[in-house]
C-alpha cells in the first residue's frame, strides 16, 4: 500500500484489473468469425454426444486420415481469414484438413459450410463430421468431431488443437453438425 492510498481505491485498482483480464480472456478464448448473418435455427437443441461414436471402417478410416492431418498442423497459430501453415481460423483449417486428408473441396467460411453439407442428428454424430459451435449469438465457430466427445479446430487462443465438446468453454455451444460425404 502507498502513502494516500484508501482501502476503497485499491478495492477498486484491483476489480478493474480483474474486468480487463476477464475481457481479454472472453476475447481469447472466443471462436472465429465468419461473415454472413444467420437465421435462427427452429431445431430443437442438441443432446449430448454419445460417450463413443458408431465404429465403421470408413469412419474409423476418415478419422485416421484427419488425425494425420491434425498432427501436421498441430500448434499452428490463429489467423484470421487463414487457410496455410503459417495460420489458420476455423473453417480454413477444416477446408484443408478435408482438402490434404480426404480430398474432398468444402465452402470456405463456417456459414457457407452451414448452408451446405447434409444436416447430422444429435445422435448420429460420427468422426469427420463438422461441428458448429454458438457464440454470441450465432454459430461462428466450427471444429471437426473425432470421437469420444473430442474435436480439432483451429482456436483463436491456442490455433491448431484438441479439444472436448464438454470442456469448460464449449459445453452447451454444440449446435449443429454436417457431413460431407
Amino acid at each position: 500500500m502507498k502513502v494516500g492510498d484508501t482501502c476503497t481505491g485499491l478495492r477498486m485498482r484491483y476489480s478493474l484489473r480483474n474486468l480487463l483480464f476477464l475481457a481479454f480472456l472472453a476475447l481469447a478464448l472466443g471462436g472465429c468469425a465468419s461473415s454472413g448473418n444467420l437465421q435462427p435455427d427452429s431445431s430443437p437443441e442438441l443432446q449430448p454426444l454419445p460417450t463413443e461414436a458408431p465404429r465403421s471402417a470408413s469412419a474409423s478410416e476418415k478419422a485416421q486420415k484427419l488425425w494425420q492431418v491434425f498432427e501436421r498442423y498441430r500448434g499452428t497459430p490463429y489467423e484470421y481469414g487463414g487457410t496455410s501453415p503459417n495460420g489458420f481460423d476455423c473453417s480454413g483449417f477444416i477446408l484443408t484438413a478435408y482438402r490434404e486428408g480426404l480430398g474432398k473441396r468444402l465452402p470456405r467460411t463456417t456459414t457457407q459450410m452451414l448452408a451446405s453439407g447434409d444436416v447430422v442428428h444429435p445422435g448420429e454424430i460420427k468422426p469427420g463430421d463438422v461441428v458448429f459451435f454458438q457464440i454470441g449469438g450465432k454459430e461462428q465457430h466450427a471444429g471437426i468431431y473425432m470421437g469420444g466427445d473430442r474435436f480439432i479446430h483451429a482456436s483463436s487462443s491456442t490455433g491448431v488443437t484438441l479439444s472436448s465438446i464438454s470442456g469448460y468453454y464449449w459445453k452447451g455451444r454444440l449446435t449443429q453438425a454436417r457431413r460431407f460425404d
